[in-house]
């Protein structure tokens, strides 16, 4: 199993995942050209693909989704309230909902022979979930908008080989950010928001300890309120307290604008 960023920040999210018999993307947030061009760099057509996993209707995770299914007739699982929010979107186009299949939190399913794990997040969206991935090589993991996590998360995640975890903000950036209202920074540092650097560095380590990760993947920065180095930096130094040894994790910092590395599980 593999995992590559086609994009990830908090103006647009797509992220492909698969093996030799299985196709998938978790979200469809950014251009369809972008994740044509992506997913020629894995040698896939979009009529290759399986599934389009969503994790929430917000714009940054479906703004192509539209575009996408008129392209291609590919199954796209979400949350039943997901389902009904991402027709409400104005963009969507006509699109037939016989190519949505629900799917629950907590309740396991298969495509082809991948194993897909939802778990219920705390974000300020209707009915939000992420994603575990299974099959004979392991077990990956994606968890973005998050807002916050408990027990409950943990227990999801604990067990991944790679994880592709939310690390939106520096806090300090957020609190002096002139552009940003009041209101807006209390969403976002709130349990229903988003994962701060720091936040995401105590998950991370957490997990660590569970079971040590091979590759950790920071992703949903923000643009306006991060720094790719310092979100790196950070998980670096919460790992290195976790006793990870830091010639054998591999740490990326998933681009906004391009596809990242792949990696391989």
């Amino acid at each position: 199993m593999k995992l590559m960023s086609i994009g990830s920040g908090s103006s647009g999210n797509c992220i492909y995942v698969g093996n030799d018999n299985v196709h998938l993307l978790v979200d469809a947030g950014i251009s369809g050209k972008r994740v044509t061009e992506g997913l020629q760099k894995q040698g896939v057509q979009l009529s290759d693909l399986d599934g389009i996993l969503i994790t929430h209707e917000h714009i940054d995770h479906i703004k192509c989704l539209g575009v996408l299914l008129r392209k291609c007739e590919i199954p796209v699982y979400a949350t039943q309230s997901t389902i009904d929010m991402i027709f409400n979107y104005d963009k969507l186009g006509n699109i037939s909902e016989e190519l949505f299949i629900p799917i629950e939190p907590d309740r396991t399913f298969y495509i082809r022979d991948m194993l897909i794990s939802p778990a219920a997040v705390w974000h300020d969206a209707a009915d939000p979930v992420c994603y575990s991935f299974f099959d004979e090589s392991g077990k990956l993991s994606i968890a973005t908008d998050l807002g916050d996590y408990d027990e409950y998360l943990i227990n999801k995640l604990k067990g991944s080989d790679v994880v592709l975890l939310e690390s939106n903000h520096d806090i300090s950036m957020l609190e002096v950010n002139p552009r940003y209202s009041y209101a807006l920074k209390r969403r976002i540092l709130g349990s229903r928001g988003h994962l701060s650097n720091e936040r995401s560095g105590e998950l991370a380590a957490r997990l660590y300890k569970e079971y040590p990760m091979k590759a950790l993947v920071l992703g949903h920065l923000s643009k306006d309120n991060n720094i790719p180095e310092c979100a790196f930096i950070n998980m670096q130094n919460y790992m290195r307290e976790a006793g990870a040894d830091m010639e054998e994790l591999r740490i990326e910092v998933a681009s906004r604008e391009s596809c990242s590395a792949e990696i391989m599980l």
